[in-house]
């Protein structure tokens, strides 16, 4: 119990919500708290984050959820956005940098690799059967 109740006291998003760190914050729900990144990968990069301390999505309860991609559609509305993505990551292995949930909304202005996210995606081949198999796999889990 202690370290969690650490964990919440120096996370840099639970410091933001709490006023105690200032942002340049967008919009703020009884769950959810916006702001513009500091560390932007394109102008109007913005972050989403719930209002619960959780490092990952799993983790998280339903009822956040269903408040941030809302948000999210908002920011990118108001920017009059036509391309961008919706980033969220998971583990530092998943490239998460702050151990809380958070999504982003990266403005995508132009083909141009160095405005918005730059994404390498390799894909690998699976059979059939590979594919069935696991199917059935996650279906039994789920």
């Amino acid at each position: 119990m202690a370290s969690v109740a650490k964990s919440l006291a120096s996370c840099i998003f639970c410091r933001i919500i709490k006023g105690e760190i200032p942002s340049y914050k967008l919009l703020e729900t009884e769950f959810s708290y916006s702001f513009l990144d500091i560390g932007p990968l394109s102008r109007g990069h913005a972050l989403v984050i719930p209002k619960y301390h959780s490092e990952k999505l799993h983790e998280l309860p339903d009822v956040y959820l269903s408040d941030v991609m809302p948000i999210a559609k908002k920011i990118a509305v108001a920017q009059g956005l036509q391309d961008y993505n919706i980033l969220q990551n998971n583990g530092k292995v998943a490239h998460q940098v702050v151990p809380h949930v958070h999504f982003h909304v990266i403005p995508k202005p132009s083909a141009d690799d160095n405005e918005g996210l730059v994404i390498e995606w390799p894909t690998q081949e699976v059979g059939k059967e590979e594919l069935e198999k696991l199917q059935h796999e996650i279906l039994g889990k789920l």
